[in-house]
């Protein structure tokens, strides 16, 4: 593998998304698989001036042999779940980078039962953490890293499987370009821009249908914003939350949704994989689901926790976008996100009200219907002919999306 773009990879990571200080501790989250990765990350978090590092490694391998063995007080005590370290690093300011990874099909042996108390407990075990990210006095960063199962569950017939993810990565990312930061600041400044248009319509409702039977309406909360990738925290810094990114998203009134949506990707939920599905709201909540691959997997994702069978997110995307266009189901959600509107069941996002990083979680969902869940799950429903029309508070019906893509006015 090219060593000068992972170099090039590492710097737009902790540069560019994180924008990473002199002496501001550094959080890294990754497969352990991909500690050749790791090491040039921490050779340049040095060299930035980063003298406190902390690794929060992870075996998908050892995570299944564990789930295998023991109960679930025994699997509390493991760090795979056990997710107290997040909450010292949080109250020390880090930097969060959370390397993604997938090993598709893997846990499908174990009880289902099992994954769900184990996922609950591991969002339990970081609440501090993720309370500091609500009220945006975090720099954090989601990407991807490619593990040789992952690549070869994509490639399965190409000897050369992970070079091809890690180029397909470095294209998408834009590294191979002479200066891939000048290009991110364009797309992020076009995004924001998209994001302010759909704000100033303070949309009551949108509705979306498709030829797939897509057939669903959800209300938009007074003083919602549309947010992009790129988020502004506390120290006024703009950080790229995940890379890649080509979403604009808001947090919707989570009592309102009503209709089918039909997934378009398969989800990967805890390295099992969800396809075929669809989900039917009534007024807020999943009152039916099911799925050609992965039914019980996705209704013991849907009833995880308290609210997570209702939805904090609605994300846009155009279907000819770069991700999309390069017509491969990556299997990673950061990727396929990028490559489809979809939603979220769970948790929303205070940074999509006004005001909303300095408002109590339950004032939100008290005043605002914005959902609050210990689970946050994106599941892909964009299609080339998907039509999305924005109502607004007078009435008026504006269309946002026409065969998949943004309309003129929002392009």
């Amino acid at each position: 593998m090219n060593n000068e773009l992972l170099e090039k990879y590492a710097e737009v990571l902790l540069e560019t998304c994180l924008k990473i200080e002199t002496g501001q501790p550094l959080f890294i989250s990754c497969d352990i698989e991909r500690m050749d990765f790791v090491r040039i990350l921490s050779k340049i978090a040095y060299n930035l001036g980063v003298k406190d590092i902390y690794y929060d490694l992870h075996d998908p391998y050892l995570k299944h042999e564990a789930l295998k063995n023991l109960e679930i007080e025994e699997l509390k005590k493991l760090t795979f779940w056990n997710k107290e370290i997040w909450n010292i690093y949080a109250k020390k300011n880090a930097a969060f980078l959370m390397l993604t990874s997938n090993t598709p099909g893997l846990m499908k042996d174990i009880a289902k039962e099992k994954i769900t108390a184990m996922t609950k407990y591991a969002f339990e075990t970081r609440k501090e953490f993720e309370k500091y990210r609500d009220k945006s006095s975090l720099a954090w960063c989601i990407a991807a890293v490619p593990t040789e199962a992952w690549a070869k569950e994509l490639y399965k017939n190409d000897n050369n499987a992970l070079d091809k993810l890690w180029n397909n990565i470095f294209d998408i990312c834009s590294l191979k370009e002479e200066d891939p930061v000048k290009i991110w600041n364009e797309k992020i400044n076009k995004l924001k821009i998209r994001a302010k248009k759909l704000t100033d319509y303070q949309f009551k409702t949108l509705f979306y249908k498709s030829s797939n039977g897509t057939n669903f309406k959800i209300d938009l909360p007074d003083k919602h914003i549309w947010q992009s990738g790129s988020e502004r925290i506390a120290n006024s810094k703009d950080c790229l939350v995940n890379f890649p990114t080509e979403e604009v998203f808001t947090s919707p009134d989570c009592f309102s949704a009503n209709g089918v949506v039909y997934s378009s990707k398969p989800l990967t939920y805890n390295d099992i994989i969800i396809d075929k599905f669809k989900i039917t709201f009534e007024n807020g909540k999943v009152i039916e689901a099911s799925a050609k691959v992965g039914e019980e997997t996705l209704n013991s994702m849907i009833n995880i926790c308290k609210n997570s069978n209702m939805l904090g997110e609605v994300a846009l995307v155009p279907f000819d976008s770069p991700i999309s266009n390069c017509n491969q189901v990556f299997l990673e959600t950061l990727y396929d996100e990028n490559a489809a509107c979809h939603l979220a069941l769970g948790d929303s996002f205070t940074e999509c009200i006004e005001n909303g990083p300095s408002i109590p979680k339950e004032e939100l969902f008290n005043n605002y219907n914005l959902n609050n869940s210990d689970s946050h799950v994106d599941f892909m429903i964009g299609t080339s002919d998907l039509n999305i029309t924005g109502i607004t508070k007078d009435q008026k019906e504006i269309p946002i999306f026409i065969n998949g893509n943004f309309t003129e006015e929002f392009n």
